[in-house]
């Protein structure tokens, strides 16, 4: 069971810039929040503002765990996007959990939006790319395209996807064999 966790925002961003610079490799441009940290305590998860540089930023969650990012690398190597993908595509309440998925995910962005952002993205006729992209920016509902935006989405609050991923997790911490599918 997950652990409640307020996210860290404002001044509190700040011991952990020199850490979240060096997950990324370079330094984080629109951070919001930590919205998830690790065992360990250390950021896993980074919200970034829905208004990056005057354009839509299509990603909510930045999953910066550099464990669980070389972990699901390895799995989309290994063809695990399109398996799953196999997995969706044959089961309707598994599409139907997805698109309600994206449903929370966009009014989440939303509750995240100034609004000095709305206000800009509405005038520049942007506003569509917040309304209308759920996780990861992905406009098809139906679609996974990278377990990394899943997965980070899942970290702060629970998803179908993430779920799915965490199976393969489990399975993978003992059984490399699971990865490659062999």
């Amino acid at each position: 069971m997950k652990t409640p966790f307020e996210e860290i925002t404002g001044e509190g961003l700040a011991p952990w810039m020199a850490y979240i610079t060096a997950q990324l490799g370079r330094s984080p441009r629109g951070l919001s929040a930590i919205a998830a940290l690790d065992e360990h305590g250390q950021p896993a998860v980074i919200r970034v503002a829905s208004v990056v540089d005057n354009k839509p930023f299509p990603t909510l969650y930045w999953l910066i765990d550099p464990v669980l990012n070389l972990k699901l690398d390895r799995l989309e190597a290994a063809g695990w996007i399109a398996r799953l993908q196999e997995t969706v595509d044959a089961d309707a309440s598994l599409r139907q959990e997805m698109a309600a998925d994206h449903i929370k995910h966009r009014r989440r962005r939303v509750q995240f939006l100034t609004p000095t952002q709305q206000t800009f993205l509405e005038s520049h006729g942007m506003i569509a790319a917040v309304l209308e992209r759920g996780i990861g920016g992905i406009v098809d509902p139906d679609r996974i395209r990278c377990l990394h935006t899943w997965y980070g989405a899942h970290l702060v609050e629970s998803n179908s996807i993430g779920r799915l991923v965490d199976e393969l997790l489990c399975q993978h911490d003992h059984n490399d064999t699971v990865v490659s599918g062999e």
